[in-house]
């Protein structure tokens, strides 16, 4: 899986976001990637970053802690996302 690109990963995490939580009004185009995912930016919530992070447990095998500090990190764009699941895999 390693063969994947930051770019193509970066497509399939937007793909995957938009998928997950059913942003109809959605494109991949429309989700920029060192914007904010939560608040401003995309405008997830709580409830969104829970679906999400089971969505790239079943896709990625990667757990995440809800409580933790670094999750926020994580989550708080889709590069950090990318950078996170790049990592994560590479293990």
């Amino acid at each position: 899986m390693s063969d994947t690109t930051s770019l193509e990963l970066e497509l399939e995490l937007k793909q995957l976001i938009i998928d997950t939580l059913e942003l109809e009004d959605i494109t991949p185009d429309d989700i920029v990637a060192d914007e904010p995912l939560f608040v401003d930016g995309l405008g997830l919530d709580s409830i969104d970053a829970l679906e999400l992070g089971l969505a790239l447990q079943k896709r990625y095998g990667i757990t995440l802690d809800a409580e933790s500090e670094d999750t926020r990190a994580h989550f708080a764009s889709l590069n950090a996302l990318r950078e996170m699941v790049e990592a994560r895999r590479e293990r």
